[in-house]
């Protein structure tokens, strides 16, 4: 019998095994080792890669993540000799993307964090739901949010969702079913503010035929429709004592029974609550049970409210804008728009901001969206809401049009070229032009075939 050498696989090899990216980087941020896969993720020849800096390939810039004001992974694990999972913007040269990163050290012969090995999970794009993705922002909070959801979705931990109202509750909780083992399941929502107490226990459980009067048959509940899926409890802290017994019986033993029925359904459901109250401080009080708690906060996550990140104001905006009719020709939003958006502490968070939209779209009419539109109600809404240019108030602006003489006034200016007064009213054209048709009409403009008027007719047109 001879001896044979056995020859041992290279690092490259050994890397390559996979199936995601992955790359080993030194302490100046300098690839020293990195799969096929990353290659092919970042679309870079792999006799190139070695040597080159990380943010380079996935940032497209000259410096590191954290000169740019953003957490850096490698910096961290250096520092801390840990490891470190994040939620990262790549950006490519047509778009951007989330990754799930996973910074491990790689110490040296002398125990030294010599190296950093990342694993990058890119996390595929919402599909559409509700007309557009789930979650709107790339602000720090939001960032912070999705790397929590990413973390639990695949679980299947119950959580408890808390903040205030508006701030986008049943939109995480879609986030997290989506992402989870049950995206393919049902989504099932039950809100307990809206529903008197016989009503959530019939909702949520069912009954048999006969259970009551009028049950002419037998009812399935939204624990049974969601069987395979997740049921959103919204607003839990209005869910009554006695059926927070109940609900607490189905978390433990994953079994539902109907009204009226002696029978337990074993049911196969993910559920995540949600409360714009102290839930804590209602458990002192006594109105919520200490058991049911504890049960449901295994892993709260908080949702921050619209002034905490107010950086995703203009992305909000231009979303909510999108999904109105004929809101794209909107797009983008002036920055006197925005500005004025961003001047507002949004105490109804991005309900308050999505209605906000709604109302100046109404306001615009034909034309675009000016600051004036942006209109608040509520306390919120003082006397340092934006003015329209001939006066009064952008609340008042829906119930009448510029003074005449303001118009008037403007035409003389710019001797009677409608592109120019338009743009000194700070309206459109084509609103210029209805104002000029109505003083036409009452007889203080001359009739049509002027200059201006072809002008107006082109605007018109246009």
């Amino acid at each position: 019998m001879t001896d044979r050498s056995l020859s041992k696989p290279s690092c490259e090899q050994i890397l390559d095994t996979f199936p995601e990216p992955f790359v080993v980087i030194d302490q100046g941020y300098r690839i020293v080792a990195a799969n096929s896969a990353y290659c092919r993720h970042y679309e870079i020849p792999e006799d190139e890669v070695v040597g080159r800096r990380c943010h380079e390939i996935s940032h497209h810039s000259a410096l590191p993540c954290s000169r740019n004001g953003e957490h850096c992974p490698l910096e961290e694990v250096m520092r801390t000799g840990s490891e470190v999972g994040v939620l990262h913007v790549h950006y490519h040269e047509t778009h951007t993307e989330q990754v799930q990163l996973h910074a491990v050290p790689i110490p040296g012969p002398e125990g030294r964090i010599d190296y950093v090995g990342e694993y990058i999970h890119p996390i595929a794009p919402m599909s559409s739901v509700d007309g557009g993705s789930l979650l709107i922002g790339r602000s720090r909070a939001m960032l912070h949010l999705v790397s929590l959801l990413q973390r639990v979705a695949p679980t299947e931990t119950t959580v408890l969702l808390l903040g205030e109202s508006g701030v986008g509750k049943e939109r995480v909780a879609a986030y997290i079913h989506h992402y989870s083992q049950r995206g393919d399941g049902p989504f099932v929502v039950v809100d307990c503010a809206t529903l008197g107490d016989p009503l959530i226990e019939n909702e949520l459980f069912g009954h048999e035929k006969g259970a009551f009067t009028g049950a002419d048959a037998r009812k399935k509940g939204l624990f049974e429709t969601a069987d395979g899926g997740t049921l959103f409890v919204d607003e839990i802290g209005d869910l009554p004592l006695p059926l927070q017994s109940k609900l607490l019986r189905v978390l433990e033993t994953g079994t539902v029974r109907r009204v009226g029925g002696t029978d337990y359904l074993k049911v196969r459901v993910r559920v995540i609550a949600a409360s714009n109250r102290d839930i804590a401080a209602m458990v002192e009080e006594g109105l919520f049970r200490r058991d049911l708690y504890y049960r449901l906060t295994p892993f709260p996550v908080r949702v921050p409210a619209l002034r905490e990140h107010k950086d995703d104001i203009p992305a909000l905006a231009e979303h909510f804008l999108a999904r109105t009719p004929e809101g794209e020709r909107q797009l983008p939003l002036s920055p006197d728009v925005i500005e004025a958006l961003l001047n507002h502490e949004y105490p109804g968070n991005v309900r308050e901001l999505r209605n906000v939209i709604e109302r100046a779209v109404v306001l615009a009419a034909s034309g675009m969206i000016q600051p004036w539109h942006i209109a608040f109600s509520g306390p919120a809404a003082s006397d340092t809401d934006p003015q329209p240019p001939w006066g009064g108030t952008a609340q008042s602006t829906s119930r009448r049009s510029p003074d005449e003489t303001k118009v008037l006034a403007a035409l003389e200016r710019c001797a009677g070229n409608r592109r120019e007064a338009a743009q000194a009213l700070g309206v459109s054209e084509r609103t210029l032009y209805r104002y000029v048709e109505r003083l036409r009409g009452t007889g203080h403009l001359p009739a049509a075939g002027t200059r201006a008027d072809s002008d107006a007719e082109h605007a018109e047109r246009g």
